[in-house]
């Protein structure tokens, strides 16, 4: 994962009403998938969704399964329908160091029965569906055509971007070829969603529609251009949409387009931003389940990134009954944290347990240096590794280490993210390391505004007083003392 989240529900009103209307778009049922292996010796299985709030995190796993073994996974029906990766670890002889493969499938209403070789599992010849089995096999026969008539305009869109006389009657010619086709495409892809209708996977259709593109203008009339028609071949009132995982990707791009024109941060945090209100006027127009989820993608965009003029473009939404947004609690903690939390102020007291099983209490220490530093990481969370292994070696450094004092706050709380807690801090000497056991629903989280890791607080270490929030270990260094 690449940041540690949370997710709260706000009023009981705001949970009836998400669940009444998630209701009518998500299968009514539990769905099962018969598997039955073959070819090696054993596997572990895993089954990975790849949208929702569980999101790239296994939500069934089966130990050991051994060759020739018939087993059934029961998939709970919030999950349903939706895009999943499923995984094998497996040994191809009992001695053997087990060795991964992984297989994306679409599940929806329909039990599957899938008969395979973990060693070739996305090899057509050793890995069947059932023969009456439909989202996954028209998947399949779309993305064929797709790659087929895909190769073609990207053929011409690439010798219309690198043709060098742009004003020659051949390179007109090929501007109105490039439009004829992309139309057709277009029609094409409006076809299979509408043949396809009554299975999920349509909804995934819609996202490879072509928005228009303009060869005659600069590079950045091209760039705006393409910002002005990317919404067209969405249909936002399709509460589907959120539940593939081409949607994040279709709006990571989105942002990309904007992030193009960005020549500092500065740029940045205003294009960035711009885009997000763009992005939400379209999403309010649609279904309420996607007007939210648009909400949530930028909220999450604007923690990790540390934006806080992006927090603000949320705030309009937030008393809008139409916007079912996951977030809407954490996007009000977040706005009065930015609020009250600020430098001058005393630090929130808090008492916790250290990696020795002591009692600690933040009111009751005294640091050594003038400068403390809380880090607030989890040991599964990639952007917390990345930055704890660039922190550690600078504040180790001489000059640096009799300046500045390191309190690690765990907020890990399943057992294989304490046992990786665990293994990391062993190679962390010299700083204090504590847990928060109930982990980013636990009181301290709750006082220093924690919706997402990793987040740093330097405190005064005579007046206990909040000196900066930095943002990375790169801006520390002026603040100290």
């Amino acid at each position: 994962m690449t940041k540690k989240t949370i997710f709260r529900v706000g009023t009981l009103f705001f949970l009836i009403l998400f669940s009444v209307i998630w209701t009518h778009t998500a299968v009514s049922q539990e769905t099962t998938i018969i598997l039955n292996l073959r070819g090696v010796s054993e596997s572990k299985i895993s089954l990975i969704p790849l949208a929702g709030t569980k999101a790239f995190r296994p939500v069934l796993e089966l130990q050991s399964v051994k060759a020739n073994t018939e087993v059934t996974l029961t998939i709970p029906q919030e999950y349903l329908p939706g895009e999943f990766v499923l995984r094998f670890d497996y040994k191809e002889k009992p001695e053997s160091t087990p060795y991964p493969c992984e297989k994306h499938i679409v599940v929806s209403d329909q039990p599957l029965t899938i008969n395979l070789n973990p060693m070739y599992c996305n090899s057509s010849d050793s890995s069947k569906f059932q023969p009456n089995e439909l989202e996954n096999d028209a998947l399949s026969r779309f993305q064929s055509e797709l790659g087929r008539r895909m190769q073609k305009i990207g053929l011409l869109q690439q010798f219309m971007m690198e043709y060098d006389e742009p004003q020659s009657p051949f390179y007109q010619q090929g501007i109105a070829e490039y439009e004829r086709r992309r139309l057709d495409f277009n029609t094409w892809i409006g076809q299979q969603a509408e043949k396809d209708s009554n299975l999920f996977v349509s909804s995934i259709y819609r996202f490879h529609y072509l928005p228009a593109v303009s060869f005659s203008g600069s590079e950045q009339d091209r760039l705006l251009n393409l910002i002005a028609g990317y919404f067209e071949g969405l249909d936002f009132n399709d509460p589907l949409i959120i539940r593939s995982a081409q949607m994040n990707e279709w709006m990571n791009a989105f942002v990309n387009l904007h992030g193009q024109m960005a020549t500092s941060v500065a740029l940045r945090d205003s294009l960035i931003p711009a885009a997000a209100y763009k992005a939400i006027e379209k999403a309010k127009t649609g279904h309420p389940q996607v007007y939210g989820w648009m909400v949530d993608y930028f909220y999450r965009g604007f923690e990790s990134n540390n934006m806080p003029q992006g927090m603000k473009v949320l705030q309009p939404y937030l008393d809008d009954p139409a916007c079912l947004t996951s977030k809407r609690m954490e996007i009000e903690r977040r706005l009065k944290g930015m609020e009250t939390l600020v430098p001058g102020i005393k630090a929130p007291d808090f008492t916790l347990t250290d990696d020795a099983g002591k009692e600690f209490t933040f009111s009751k220490y005294r640091p050594v240096a003038k400068n403390l530093l809380i880090i607030f990481w989890s040991a599964d969370c990639a952007h917390c590794m990345e930055e704890i292994n660039q922190l550690y070696p600078w504040q180790q450094q001489a000059g640096i280490s009799d300046k500045l004092e390191v309190i690690a706050v765990s907020l890990d709380e399943s057992a294989t993210e304490v046992a990786a807690w665990e293994l990391k801090i062993k190679g962390l000497k010299g700083w204090k390391h504590l847990r928060a056991k109930e982990g980013i629903n636990s009181q301290i989280a709750n006082d220093y505004f924690i919706l997402a890791t990793p987040v740093m607080v330097l405190i005064n270490g005579l007046t206990g007083e909040i000196t900066a929030l930095p943002p990375n270990h790169q801006q520390i260094g002026k603040y100290l003392q």
